[in-house]
């Protein structure tokens, strides 16, 4: 595999240029990788064993000559739309929520499945990563044409960023997932001081990664309600822990008992 072709990209790209230590890459997946992956695929491996593999496997970064602003991706029945916005040709896909993702590839072969005309640009996952957020993109999507495709989420893609392991706000159990203590503890301190807060408690969400259920005051108007929700979401917002493990939040009121 060819490295670079000797174009350049602009300043705010270069923690993904190519270095000498890819010299002798074949542009083959690597095979622990590939092995998890397909884990994953099939429900065998979490995704947090695919993310810290990532943390030491060079990765390829696509950049086009013309970016068009056709086409989908579809990973885990959602579409990831190409985003016309790119710098130098490098791609941002969009997920269903608005949020833009750095396509990555294991192969030359997953990245020519993707877009047969995509120069690879081989780096480090945690540089990748590094641009992704300083490009302001929350997530990174590995081989969007497969053969598996795995999105790696905001608090992942900031762990690899800073070199950190990453750890997931939710854990699976016999029963199944559930919220990691050090995340429930953090969405019950941020949320109980709210007045006409009784209870909050955390769980796995709904159409979130992690719903804060709120058991409230009765009577409440709709005003009060809003001002309730307003200063929870505030004081989420602000808590360290919920803000560079979860993903994603979402609100419930609970009946008060």
């Amino acid at each position: 595999m060819t490295a670079d072709d000797g174009r350049a990209l602009p300043g705010h790209l270069r923690s993904i240029q190519p270095t000498s230590q890819f010299a002798g890459d074949d542009g083959s997946a690597d095979p622990e990788l590939a092995a998890l992956l397909e884990g994953y695929a099939a429900g065998a491996t979490p995704l947090r064993d695919v993310v810290a593999r990532l943390a030491a496997t060079r990765v390829l970064v696509p950049v086009l000559a013309e970016v068009e602003a056709t086409g989908t991706v579809e990973h885990e029945g959602a579409e990831l739309h190409v985003d016309k916005e790119a710098s130098a040709g490098v791609v941002a896909l969009q997920a269903p929520d608005g949020r833009r993702a750095l396509p990555v590839f294991t192969s030359v072969d997953a990245m020519r499945a993707w877009r047969a005309d995509a120069r690879p640009v081989p780096v480090e996952a945690p540089r990748a990563a590094l641009s992704a957020v300083s490009e302001d993109w929350a997530l990174l999507v590995v081989d969007p044409a497969g053969p598996v495709t795995a999105l790696v989420p905001r608090p992942a893609v900031w762990a690899l960023a800073q070199g950190q392991q990453w750890r997931p706000a939710l854990e699976p159990t016999a029963d199944g997932l559930t919220v990691e203590a050090e995340v429930a503890a953090a969405v019950a301190d941020a949320a109980a001081p709210v007045q006409h807060v009784v209870r909050a408690h955390a769980e796995p969400g709904r159409t979130a990664e992690v719903a804060v259920v709120l058991a409230l005051d009765p009577g409440l108007d709709r005003a009060g309600l809003d001002r309730v929700l307003a200063q929870v979401n505030a004081r989420l917002g602000a808590s360290k822990v919920v803000s560079e493990r979860v993903d994603s939040l979402e609100l419930r009121i609970a009946a008060a008992r």
